[in-house]
């Protein structure tokens, strides 16, 4: 029998590299870019996960967004206050730089008039030279001029100083907003990354586990939600009205960096319900923990915020019975919850 010519290895084409095999790796490129557990790499069977390991990480990619959704708060908080401070900076600078050329302006025209007589002082000639630096080094010369000069010149004197000090202000706080707004798109992009990372595991789920997750999510919500109604009547003053607002927004969507009306973060919820009560809360929850009086659980009152996880990333309003109102997650709407469902980190009574 002739020899058989060698079996030629078998070749990979294009369209062997769709379907589960480009799935699997987004899915990777998203899980190892956020978050360091990171699946099976490429050239390895998948492993199926059970629904509930994928709520597991689903859950653990959410709070980790929430972290990055507080920081991302902070950071535009920070911003904020930078413009804030920027804008009145720019505005002082503007005044004193008019009232520093009326001064020039007027010891000019004395000049002006000195010259056309004859009478040029070699103080007044030092004062209107073009080098404010030499000029400064000088200025004890003007108590040579007359009263009205002297003056004159005192006052250019100390608003050359004044403007150079906002200035250089203005300067800062132009740093500190350029800071804080890379740190903000920073924070936004990890948000960002940590949802798509949650969004591609609920993908590889069946629509049965889907379904089945749905319907379990459904099931704690209506197990761990109360009926609206007011304030409890033993709560008064501005905790009630706080509570009041906290219970209007009950079914409105999470919406991370917002402060409603529409949508609330956990933060932004408990900022704008205290608000509402006439109380200026910081807009983050490692600010807000800080913003009032520190209390223990025992002392649990209706109106305290509460707040959980070791990195203190999420916050609720206590509304007595062992329940609060909070922006849970997204996804999750703003609802009543057990204290009970996350690690206790502390809570405060708002002053």
């Amino acid at each position: 029998m002739a020899p058989q010519p060698p079996t030629k290895p078998k070749q990979w084409h294009r369209s062997s590299l769709t379907g589960t095999t480009i799935r699997t790796a987004a899915t990777l490129a998203l899980a190892g870019v956020a978050s360091a557990t990171a699946l099976p790499g490429i050239g390895h069977a998948e492993p199926r996960l059970t629904s509930a390991q994928v709520k597991a990480k689903v859950d653990a990619y959410q709070r980790e967004a929430e972290e990055a959704t507080e920081k991302y708060d902070g950071a535009r908080a920070a911003a904020d206050r930078a413009r804030r401070s920027l804008h009145r900076l720019r505005d002082e600078a503007a005044r004193r730089t008019a009232r520093l050329n009326t001064a020039r302006n007027a010891l000019g025209a004395f000049a002006t008039a000195q010259y056309r007589s004859g009478t040029v002082a070699p103080t007044l000639q030092l004062a209107l030279a073009s080098s404010p630096a030499q000029y400064l080094q000088r200025a004890s010369l003007a108590d040579r001029a007359g009263d009205r000069q002297a003056v004159t010149i005192a006052s250019i004197t100390r608003e050359e100083r004044s403007l150079r000090r906002v200035r250089g202000e203005a300067a800062d706080r132009l740093h500190a907003l350029r800071a804080a707004q890379a740190a903000a798109s920073r924070h936004k992009h990890a948000v960002q990354e940590k949802l798509a990372a949650a969004d591609a595991l609920l993908a590889k789920l069946t629509r049965a586990q889907r379904d089945r997750l749905r319907a379990t999510q459904e099931a704690h919500a209506s197990a761990t939600s109360t009926p609206r109604h007011h304030a409890p009547a033993r709560t008064g003053g501005r905790a009630a009205r706080a509570i009041s607002f906290a219970y209007g927004a009950i079914g409105k969507p999470y919406v991370w960096g917002a402060t409603g009306p529409y949508g609330y973060d956990c933060s932004g919820l408990t900022q704008a319900a205290w608000r509402a009560a006439g109380v200026s809360l910081p807009r983050t929850t490692y600010t807000q923990i800080n913003a009032g009086r520190r209390i223990s659980r025992g002392e649990l009152a209706p109106g305290d915020l509460v707040f959980f996880y070791s990195g203190v990333s999420h916050v609720g309003l206590y509304i007595g019975n062992g329940l609060m109102i909070h922006a849970p997650r997204p996804g999750a709407p703003v609802r009543v919850a057990p204290i009970d469902q996350m690690p206790f980190a502390g809570a405060a009574r708002p002053a």
